[in-house]
């Protein structure tokens, strides 16, 4: 099975941006423990700040690839053109987020993307990573 994630912007300042909203442990630390615990797993991991550069991911990994998860920061409030490219894709997407966004500022309340996902995870941390690759796994 292969999983990419992709994360957007800001996400490379996890473990130092708002530690009381997104933890203290940055992604690539994270990351190698989900390579560790789902071994039978072939992930790949991307982010960028740039919203075309996430697009080009969508679709680069998107017809190749048995699921993608995604935490589209930022844009997931303002790019329907991320939409767009979930909606043009085969791989199922999972839209993850660190933080309740719903709990949040108002308007993080519309996402162009979750409508266009298999399934959205909000609220829990990082474990909303492995929870979307265990998803996966039981489909």
């Amino acid at each position: 099975m292969k999983i990419a994630i992709i994360n957007g912007p800001n996400l490379n300042l996890l473990g130092k941006r708002e530690p009381e909203v997104y933890g203290n442990k940055d992604f690539e630390q994270y990351f190698k423990e989900l390579q560790n615990n789902f071994s039978e797993i072939k992930f790949s991991y991307y982010q960028s700040n740039v919203e075309g550069e996430l697009i080009n991911k969508l679709q680069e990994y998107g017809f190749e690839y048995n699921g993608i998860i995604i935490n589209p920061g930022g844009y997931t409030h303002t790019s329907v053109a991320i939409g767009d490219a979930i909606a043009a894709i085969t791989a199922p997407v999972i839209e993850v987020h660190i933080s309740n966004v719903a709990a949040r500022e108002e308007f993080r309340k519309i996402s162009h993307v979750s409508a266009k996902c298999k399934g959205t995870i909000s609220g829990l941390g990082l474990k909303g990573y492995e929870l979307a690759i265990r998803s996966f796994l039981s489909s």
